[in-house]
């Protein structure tokens, strides 16, 4: 027998355990790499693929969702032996564990060269190798930051090659350890605190340098980490990736303002050649004193050309008179405003004395009389055609009700026709021995002719 259910166990639905199962699996087995034979491939139309990864003694069904299965570097086929990247979880609505993949190789590819593929097309993917939200880097930097490792060979390259070319930078270093584990929190950590302290806390930072010098794919691996990633896309200064020599790359160069091949590449870069600049300045300088000497050489012969011509319109005497022409103008206007409203008070009498004589009120009383007299005719005169034109209806129905062949036809005549309904116009037409019919106006009647002549003369 079962036992007992007792007040403190809790039931549980198959839902809620169900739900319970994917959270403890979809924790625990995150990001994991299964390596197997593929069988019971079955790719679906809807682009998912779907088939069991299997060794000697188990099996697991694995699900690959369109999306990922068509970023995928080869196509999967029966009986491949396959390294398979991402989550274990839970198909509820059949209570059955699967492994939900996001990136396959073939099996030896190397782990650490998989997961760099397959983060890299997923922050690709985000749109944060996009290069139209790249920024540019300053061409004339005043600050620049420096995230690296204070003691490696990066950093010595670096100020070294400041130093000669831009004097005048201020170089700020923020020391990070590069290489082992927990190294991708360092940096991260330092790309926040340079975004959050530039210009309060730090002077204000025109540019950040990650350096790191050469080494082996392990040894680079903190800048293939998907925070640090998300670290520098989210950093509000403009970023150089110079991790490692021109042949390697990371994820920090694609998500970066600008990748250099080297540290020393980066210094290069971030700021200008001091001795070049000064020679450009130098240069600029004399054209732009040439180009000032020949504009202020055409400006004074300008000047001099509008004072003779000046000098010879006498503007102070043109004042004058125009002054005096603006009060003989000032005059005629008085006049002739006073000459237009006396013209204008005259034909404003004249008109009242010409509506009074038309006496419009007058006029429109003897128009509506008019139009009631003409309502009064039109009334009559419709009265008295529409009494003719019902007479008239009248006869007319008289005389189609006398034309009616019905009418006819109780009088006492009748109408023979054919049995095909051809009516007999001539005695000739009925031949001896066909059927006529006789219409009455209450019936009718067939008869059979026996025989057809002429109509016997009246007596």
């Amino acid at each position: 027998m079962p036992p007992s259910q007792s007040s403190g166990d809790q039931v549980y639905t198959v839902s809620e355990l169900t739900g319970g199962i994917r959270e403890l699996l979809e924790g625990e087995f995150h990001d994991v790499w299964v390596e197997g034979e593929i069988s019971n491939f079955r790719p679906h139309s809807s682009g998912h693929q779907y088939f069991t990864l299997k060794d000697a003694s188990a099996q697991l069904s694995c699900v690959f969702f369109r999306g990922y299965a068509r970023a995928a570097g080869f196509r999967l086929e029966e009986g491949q032996q396959i390294q398979a990247f991402g989550d274990v979880s839970i198909y509820e609505a059949r209570g059955q564990y699967q492994l939900v993949v996001r990136m396959v190789q073939p099996k030896g590819f190397g782990a650490l060269q998989a997961k760099f593929e397959a983060l890299k097309r997923k922050l690709d993917a985000e749109g944060l190798f996009d290069p139209a939200r790249k920024r540019p880097i300053p061409f004339f930097p005043r600050t620049v930051a420096v995230v690296t490792s204070p003691t490696g060979a990066a950093v010595r390259d670096i100020l070294n090659i400041l130093s000669r070319r831009a004097p005048w930078l201020r170089v700020l270093i923020w020391p990070v350890r590069v290489q082992g584990a927990g190294t991708h929190g360092e940096i991260v950590e330092a790309l926040q605190e340079l975004g959050q302290r530039s210009g309060s806390a730090l002077p204000r930072i025109d540019t950040v340098i990650v350096a790191r010098g050469g080494g082996s794919i392990e040894d680079l691996w903190s800048f293939n980490e998907e925070d640090v990633a998300r670290a520098i896309h989210a950093c509000p200064i403009p970023v150089i990736s110079a991790v490692g020599h021109e042949i390697d790359f990371t994820i920090s160069d694609f998500v970066a303002d600008l990748r250099a091949p080297t540290p020393s590449a980066a210094a290069e870069l971030v700021a200008p050649d001091g001795g070049d600049l000064r020679r450009r300045l130098q240069g600029n300088l004399a054209a732009l004193n040439q180009a000032a000497a020949g504009q202020m050489e055409r400006r004074l012969a300008t000047l001099g050309l509008l004072r003779s011509t000046l000098r010879a319109y006498a503007p102070s005497r043109m004042v004058e008179t125009y002054a005096q022409e603006l009060d003989y103008l000032m005059d005629a206007a008085d006049s002739s405003l006073g000459d237009l409203l006396k013209d204008h008070q005259l034909r404003h009498e004249s008109l009242g004395r010409l509506l009074q004589m038309l006496r419009p009120e007058q006029r429109i009383r003897d128009g509506r009389e008019t139009v009631c007299d003409l309502r009064r005719a039109l009334d009559t005169a419709y009265s008295v055609q529409r009494d003719r034109r019902e007479a008239r209806l009248e006869s007319l129905g008289d005389l189609l009700q006398s034309l009616n062949p019905e009418a006819v036809l109780k009088r006492g005549f009748s109408i023979t026709s054919l049995e095909t309904g051809e009516p007999l116009a001539s005695a000739e037409e009925a031949a001896p021995g066909s059927t006529v019919v006789t219409r009455l106006w209450d019936g009718s009647f067939h008869s059979v002719v026996e025989d057809a002549g002429e109509t016997p003369e009246n007596n």
